[in-house]
């Protein structure tokens, strides 16, 4: 049961991710190719692929990590302390930072890394981004033999599945429902690339994602019939441009 999980011991997290390239033109043509081929079923024929390029954050071939924030309950004595942290800048020096926090505070067998949809994306993505940087993966990404009740991941988008294995919701509709307060938020998934290449805006992203990290935690909670974190219980990150 959720309610017999040390909540001290979850990582909750979530990624920003951008195509590998500002536009399409300035793709590596054999890479074009390789784009070409791999978007053809979701492209259909009236899109091109340049037309299309503006997906290529959510491939880890196509796509690289420009921001990963973490949350986490921090206090021994106060156990409704939140705190957050974002990595960002230079993706493989991101994962190494990321990649030392686990390895340094979320190492056991009783830890856990939480994200809303993020079997499918997030804990993938930072995985095969960090093999394709060659770095050693972390012990909590390393699922070869594991069995499933092993894998010490938490995804709030399959605790509302209940086992129906068809169901979507996304993270904005779950929050929605359990009547958790949406963040004030100027931005969306789709903008994020435009903001990193063309507004420059990397601290408004992270602001974003941050955000995300907030919401997940407070799903994860209503999950537990928990009350929710109030804002003065949460520190965000101390960004600086």
């Amino acid at each position: 049961m959720l309610q017999n999980l040390d909540i001290k011991k979850i990582l909750f997290l979530d990624i920003e991710t951008v195509p590998l390239y500002p536009d399409f033109g300035v793709v590596p043509e054999e890479e074009q190719l390789y784009f070409t081929e791999k978007t053809a079923y979701q492209r259909k024929d009236e899109i091109s692929p340049k037309d299309f390029y503006s997906h290529a954050g959510i491939w880890a071939e196509f796509g690289k990590i420009i921001c990963i924030s973490v949350g986490y309950f921090a206090s021994t004595t106060n156990p409704r302390d939140f705190r957050l942290r974002s990595f960002f800048g230079e993706e493989k020096a991101l994962l190494i930072e990321f990649k030392t926090l686990l390895d340094m505070f979320f190492n056991s067998a009783r830890h856990r890394l939480c994200g809303h949809n993020a079997k499918e994306f997030d804990f993938p993505f930072i995985a095969r981004r960090m093999i394709i940087h060659q770095i050693e993966l972390p012990k909590m990404l390393l699922l070869f033999e594991k069995k499933p009740w092993e894998v010490p991941h938490i995804d709030t988008m399959h605790l509302w599945r209940f086992g129906d294995f068809k169901h979507y919701t996304s993270l904005k509709l779950m929050a929605h429902v359990l009547q958790i307060p949406s963040p004030k938020e100027d931005i969306d998934g789709s903008q994020v690339a435009k903001v990193y290449y063309e507004e420059n805006d990397l601290e408004r992203i992270i602001t974003y994602c941050e955000r995300d990290v907030v919401t997940v935690t407070q799903l994860f909670l209503r999950l537990r019939i928990e009350p929710l974190l109030e804002e003065n219980e949460i520190s965000f990150s101390q960004l600086k441009k």
